[in-house]
């Protein structure tokens, strides 16, 4: 009896570490891209190459939060605002 319940604790001792490491590996920290659009920074968050929220700061003025609508499309809304849907027709293509 003795050797089973050692057995069963150096298994929980070995399995431990595995799921820390499982648990660490799912949820990556989220990738930020910083560019500047004229008087504008534009922050854009990404999850696993999925762009998820948008930070736009003007100059001169607060910054305000884009993020998904839906969680699918392209469509935007502000985040202090979410009636206000931001469009994202595409109107030229080149291939």
């Amino acid at each position: 009896m003795r050797t089973l319940n050692r057995l069963l604790l150096a298994g929980l001792f070995a399995s431990v570490p595995l799921a820390v490491m499982a648990a660490d590996a799912a949820t990556p920290e989220p990738e930020v891209t910083i560019r500047t659009e004229g008087d504008k920074t534009i922050q854009e968050y990404r999850q696993n190459g999925f762009l998820y929220a948008i930070k736009v700061t003007p100059k001169g003025a607060p910054p305000y939060f884009l993020v998904r609508a839906d969680g699918t499309d392209a469509n935007f809304i502000r985040s202090d605002q979410p009636d206000m849907l931001i469009p994202s027709w595409k109107i030229f293509e080149w291939k």
